[in-house]
């Protein structure tokens, strides 16, 4: 597995990883050789397939601590939290029709609660505090008797700050709630489980953690009235909540790819937190007047989002041509408008305009950290020399 460049060093691993060479093998065999219907009852080369499927769903039960429940194989995590949100609020049309969940979850879930308000739905977002952390206080205060759900991201994909699911689900169902968790940029980086959080759904997707693209799915909580009406129809796969022919190569490496996850997150864990501290130290050893945002908080072992101030960051791109950074969520990047993790954090919408994130991953190396931190330095230095905000700013009121 790699993802160096010889001119290029990669740290935007919270957007996608590449496949590793073990999942890559795996897979391999199911696009050709063994290429049958995992649906298909009546001959060797669907019974294998079913086979390969039913071991896919076990070993990523495994990686996320779930026996028990149902594991629906869907596209990635924009469908399962698309089946989990208007499946479930389908259910309850007639009952309950009120959501909660924050302003820093990912597109993939406000804009589900936007599309479901058009229908009838009523959605609180709720702001989170300085730190990215949730207010309890504005927590507990948005419970109607009739909020069917509450949606939670267990770590944010643009700062990494990770939150306190099993409190907030606990909260939910003290109040009669159902608690889906997107768990899609945890899973791989730091122990998930589903019985440890305590709630009742949980999304992912494979290429996180260093599986194919195009593969996730949606677990499901065995409970009195999780109840979700499919959005697709069709033959009635994955008990049928998700019709449509299963892709086996991808569930054989979304398998794959959750047995690498599970055997190496401690070290993994530890080794991106310490590069993570190399990244920022290294950084506010020689830039003055940055920011790590989230900081305050715990958060993902690989993800710093760091605020540089008078640097735009269109222009630190720019410069930074064999970095790859990010300044927000790729599945937002067609949008030129200030990330809305971070306003709802208290940026003004320059502020969020001089935040870039770096996200590490298992092939990043220390050199390339180090080399990371120069390149950065030379960026800044270079951005601000021609920036009149930052050569005239009064820097008497500067944090």
């Amino acid at each position: 597995m790699t993802a160096k460049n010889a001119s290029s060093i990669y740290l935007d691993y919270n957007a996608t990883t590449p496949v590793h060479s073990d999942v890559l093998d795996a897979m391999w065999p199911w696009f050709s050789e063994d290429f049958g219907n995992a649906s298909s009852r009546s001959h060797a080369w669907g019974w294998r397939a079913e086979q390969a499927v039913k071991q896919a769903r076990m070993e990523l039960r495994s990686l996320i601590g779930a026996d028990h429940g149902e594991l629906v194989f869907t596209s990635g995590a924009t469908e399962a939290l698309n089946l989990g949100i208007k499946g479930l609020a389908s259910s309850w049309r007639d009952k309950k029709k009120h959501l909660i969940c924050w302003a820093t979850e990912h597109k993939a879930v406000l804009d589900v609660c936007k599309a479901l308000r058009r229908d009838g739905f009523d959605t609180t977002i709720l702001p989170v505090l300085a730190n990215g952390l949730p207010d309890l206080a504005a927590y507990e205060a948005a419970f109607r008797p009739d909020t069917l759900l509450v949606c939670g991201m267990l770590a944010n994909n643009e700062t990494g700050v990770i939150f306190p699911i099993q409190q907030l689900a606990e909260m939910a169902h003290a109040r009669g709630s159902f608690f889906l968790c997107d768990a899609t940029q945890a899973v791989g980086k730091i122990p998930v489980d589903v019985k440890a959080l305590n709630v009742d759904m949980l999304c992912l997707s494979a290429h996180k953690f260093y599986g194919p693209k195009g593969v996730g799915a949606l677990w499901l909580a065995k409970k009195p009235g999780l109840k979700l009406q499919p959005l697709l129809h069709g033959g009635g796969h994955e008990q049928g909540l998700r019709s449509g022919t299963l892709a086996v190569p991808l569930l054989v490496g979304l398998g794959k790819a959750a047995v690498k996850a599970a055997a190496d997150l401690q070290q993994q864990t530890g080794q991106l937190a310490q590069l993570r501290n190399d990244l920022e130290v290294g950084l506010a050893a020689a830039i003055p007047e940055i920011r790590f945002l989230g900081a305050e908080a715990n958060r993902l072992p690989n993800t710093s989002n760091v605020f540089f101030a008078d640097c735009p960051a269109a222009s630190l791109i720019k410069a930074l041509r064999k970095l790859a950074v990010a300044t927000g969520s790729a599945c937002s990047s067609f949008a030129a408008s200030p990330s809305h993790v971070l306003l709802a954090m208290g940026l003004s919408e320059t502020e969020a305009g001089y935040c870039l994130r770096f996200s590490l991953g298992r092939p990043t190396t220390f050199e390339e950290v180090h080399a990371a931190v120069q390149l950065v330095v030379q960026a800044v230095t270079l951005v601000r020399a021609s920036s009149p905000a930052w050569q005239f700013r009064d820097k008497t009121n500067a944090f």
